[in-house]
């Protein structure tokens, strides 16, 4: 085997330097309070006129949301006009009555010393008796050293009044300035440091910068709150001084949330700012951190800003792991999408599993050949799984298989080792994706449309049914995605990501407006950036991130709930947005639009998926050709044998007719070959075909003809008169016979 290239050795030395010139000095506190606007870690203040505290329920603060829950929920603007009086904490204390003196009172309105002469003057009435005092001079008088209180200290080597003492004393007399700073800031959103060892304390400091930086998902400062007690209470004097994995555990209470997710971004971005990024980094690891690889191309529109690891550590023989290294990177650098390569490292997986359970066990890629390839098909086939794993099963090792080859990775590799066509079973046919129109019929009623709580939501909705988008390129539509062509007609243009590549699709005026007030909802939003027309709602502080896949389908189920969808059984419709494609797709064939524009619509690379939907809506207007009532100029009901020896050859002639021959109120079952000796006389044909689509148009061409009977008869014209006769007698005929399937219907319906 060719020996891999070597690769540099993550640096683990110099951290502390490293964060000391990352951290920037406004993070770098002990005590760090956000900015109320900043839109990651800020919160804004409480919605009180005056109050400096931070906003958290209803957009007050919690002092004053207690109180408005206190007095039972009254109108949020009457309670912001009179929300009672200023909150403690932010108010002067109560001080002596006694003119001049502001020493804190001590009880009856009087300070301590004050107090203790009015108890020795017989306790007359505290106010006569404070008026009768001779008022106190404020010179050499200490004031309280925190800087909203006026109150007098009460000892003259103390720093505080009496009250605030006592509360220091409370709070196991701290630092001075901690104190003061304390005091401050209670109620208001802040980050306490200070309980760390010096190289934590910067590694949280970095992480909380970093998710500043980024602007994308918001971090209430009770998060890293949290997240540094959490750090403390380990006794760790480095996060990497713990896996990930360990990590994992430790915040196991708090997983589902923000908490977890910043103690994990705290831990990668420290490993980062030690190690570096990129390729001679990530290589050497069995678990590849493919967001930090710049220029990888992520699953189109899924979500771009998520987390990728590629697990090879479960690939368990060395050999094959190395060499699914090599592959694997070479197909993210040839712009593979990060999907299609998990996938291929999934097939390796499974066939690695294969591999532990040999007897005696494979060791090295000499002993890959034919004989063990078999034994694998066979092996595979008793496992579960669907047929499309199984066939990437294959094919995936296949591909393994030629770059080995190709690059000459390992000439051990026997010539026998390949997979052939016929190794898999086929994959059965795909069925027909199309929705019902009876399901389309309520999705598309305004009714419902008008249901969608985000109008976001139901443009995105309207765009996938209209246009016929994948609902990932639809989710990532830039924002400025409307083009016009020199006629002035609007087009959409989208980035379509399974080909790489700008499409345009024509969309009509009314679609055109939606999306012009979307963008004007955008912009009042995130005015600053926005290069999404459809931004996510919620972790997108800076307005950067668009609308993933998967929120889109959690809005969508959401609706279809909302609004009761129902399939033609009655039961809750399921359906996904990639199924509008598929419909958009098979109304078009259903208007005889040739395939080509339909390929063009789509932005398909070739004509072979475009010839699948047309395939689709050939079999279903046959079944439903097959179920239909069909009736001849003698009301007799004409029948196709879908199983009978002609089936086929009946339906390619009947399909032909109805594509070239139909009548206003029929359709022409003659023989292509032949020639119609019966022109525009098509109701004393003996090869007219009908149906009950037809039953308007055959009710007005009976009213027409007694007209032309009357005026034969009144003109004496005896040929006309014959022929219009007999057109009556069929015409009647077919009516009453087309008739008996719509009283039936009625009573099965009754």
């Amino acid at each position: 085997m060719t020996p891999p290239a070597r690769h540099l050795t993550p640096n683990s030395t110099g951290l502390l330097e490293k964060l000391l010139g990352a951290v920037r000095p406004e993070f770098r506190v002990d005590v760090f309070v956000p900015d109320p606007d900043d839109p990651v870690l800020g919160r804004p203040a409480c919605a009180v006129p005056g109050c400096d505290r931070s906003g958290w329920e209803y957009g007050l603060c919690s002092a004053h949301a207690r109180r408005w829950k206190e007095h039972g929920r009254p109108d949020r603007d009457a309670f912001l006009a009179d929300p009672g009086p200023e909150l403690n904490g932010r108010r002067d204390l109560t001080i002596c009555t006694v003119a001049g003196c502001r020493f804190g009172s001590s009880g009856v309105g009087l300070c301590a010393r004050h107090r203790s002469r009015w108890e020795r003057s017989a306790e007359p009435d505290p106010a006569t008796w404070a008026s009768s005092v001779p008022a106190v001079s404020a010179e050499g008088r200490i004031e309280c050293q925190l800087p909203f209180c006026t109150v007098w200290v009460e000892n003259g080597n103390r720093l505080f009044c009496k009250a605030h003492h006592t509360r220091w004393d409370q709070l196991g007399r701290p630092d001075p300035e901690q104190y003061v700073t304390h005091c401050v800031l209670r109620g208001r959103t802040r980050i306490d440091f200070s309980i760390l060892t010096p190289q934590l304390k910067l590694e949280i400091q970095y992480a909380t910068q970093c998710r500043h930086d980024q602007q994308t998902i918001t971090t209430p400062p009770p998060v890293v709150t949290w997240a540094v007690r959490l750090a403390a209470n380990t006794g760790v004097g480095s996060l990497l001084d713990h896996g990930e994995q360990r990590w994992r555990e430790l915040t196991a209470a708090k997983a589902n949330g923000w908490y977890q997710g910043f103690v994990l971004h705290a831990r990668e971005a420290v490993e980062r700012l030690r190690d570096g990024t990129g390729w001679e980094i990530e290589y050497p690891r069995d678990v590849w951190r493919l967001h930090t690889l710049p220029g990888l191309t992520h699953n189109a529109g899924k979500n771009p800003d998520a987390r990728h690891h590629l697990r090879l550590d479960r690939i368990t023989q060395p050999w094959l792991r190395e060499l699914a290294k090599r592959w694997a990177r070479l197909r993210l650098t040839s712009g593979l999408a990060i999907g299609t390569v998990v996938a291929d490292v999934a097939s390796l997986i499974r066939f690695s599993t294969f591999l532990s359970h040999m007897t005696p066990p494979v060791t090295a890629l000499a002993e890959v050949d034919r004989s063990l390839l078999e034994r694998y098909l066979a092996w595979q086939s008793s496992q579960p799984g669907s047929q499309t794993i199984k066939e990437d099963g294959a094919t995936a090792l296949n591909g393994l298989f030629l770059a080995i080859r190709q690059h000459g990775w390992d000439d051990t590799l026997p010539t026998t080792a390949v997979f052939f066509p016929g190794d898999t079973p086929k994959r059965p046919p795909q069925p027909s994706r199309q929705l019902a129109e009876h399901v389309m019929a309520q999705v598309e009623a305004p009714a419902n449309l008008d249901r969608w709580p985000d109008p976001q939501g139901r443009l995105l909705t309207l765009i996938l049914i209209r246009c016929g988008l994948r609902a990932s390129d639809a989710c990532s539509l830039r924002f400025d995605c409307l083009i016009h062509d020199g006629q002035g007609a609007p087009y959409l243009r989208y980035l379509n990501h399974k080909m790489r590549r700008e499409a345009a699709v024509p969309i009509d005026e009314e679609l055109e407006a939606d999306i012009r007030a979307q963008q004007q909802r955008v912009v009042s939003r995130w005015p600053q950036a926005h290069p999404h027309l459809f931004p996510a709602p919620t972790r997108n502080a800076h307005g950067r991130r668009a609308l993933t896949y998967y929120s889109y389908r959690a809005m969508l189920n959401r609706w279809l709930a909302d609004c009761e969808i129902r399939d033609e059984h009655g039961e809750p419709a399921r359906l996904t947005p990639d199924q509008w494609r598929h419909t958009f797709a098979c109304r078009l064939i259903n208007r005889d639009v040739p395939q080509e524009v339909v390929r063009v619509l789509l932005d398909h690379e070739s004509m072979a998926m475009t010839a699948h939907y047309a395939r689709i809506t050939d079999q279903t207007v046959r079944r439903r050709w097959e179920q239909a009532t069909k009736v001849n100029i003698n009301g007799e009901r004409v029948a196709l044998d879908p199983d009978g020896p002609l089936a086929q050859a009946q339906w390619a002639k009947t399909r032909y007719g109805i594509a070239t021959q139909t009548l206003p109120h029929g359709y022409c079952g003659l023989p292509v070959q032949k020639s119609c000796p019966h022109a525009n006389a098509c109701l004393t044909c003996p090869v007219f075909l009908t149906g009950p689509e037809f039953l308007p148009e055959l009710r007005e061409h009976r009213s027409r003809t007694l007209t032309l009977i009357d005026q034969a008869q009144c003109g004496g014209h005896g040929r006309v008169l014959e022929m219009n006769q007999q057109v009556l007698s069929n015409l009647d005929r077919i009516i009453t016979e087309i008739g008996l399937d719509d009283v039936g219907e009625a009573a099965d319906a009754g």
